[in-house]
């Protein structure tokens, strides 16, 4: 089986190569998925939030990890029904199964972000 051509690539060639990579996934999940879209814009608002309320700098690190671990999530479940609906359109219980998880673990971080910043602010 063939390697990727950009496989060989080292130092800081390959992180160059690895920072367009991602900022170009970055810009597709922005452009295609609007939970993604949302998640950010609640990013947009949450993170400065989280600097001004009244909590140590621990508790203003859990809220902002909290926040970014949503897009993390998001970001690897697009990934996740992008590899799915390449494979196949159709519908199959498997591909179904697959996408559902996906979307739970979006689901989990999101509660997660409720639980750490009530825990924070309020705890």
């Amino acid at each position: 089986m063939e390697e990727s051509p950009f496989k060989g690539k080292t130092g800081l060639t390959r992180v160059w190569n690895a920072f367009h990579y991602s900022m170009a996934g970055l810009g597709a999940a922005y452009r295609n998925e609007d939970a993604f879209r949302q998640e950010v814009w609640l990013a947009i608002v949450l993170i400065p939030l989280a600097l001004f309320l009244p909590a140590s700098g621990i508790g203003k690190a859990l809220m902002i990890a909290s926040v970014l671990l949503v897009i993390i999530v998001e970001l690897i479940n697009s990934g996740l029904e992008a590899t799915v609906d390449r494979i196949s359109l159709e519908h199959h219980h498997l591909a179904k199964r697959a996408k559902d998880i996906g979307s739970a673990a979006v689901f989990v971080a999101l509660v997660n972000v409720v639980a750490v910043w009530g825990l924070v602010l309020f705890g």
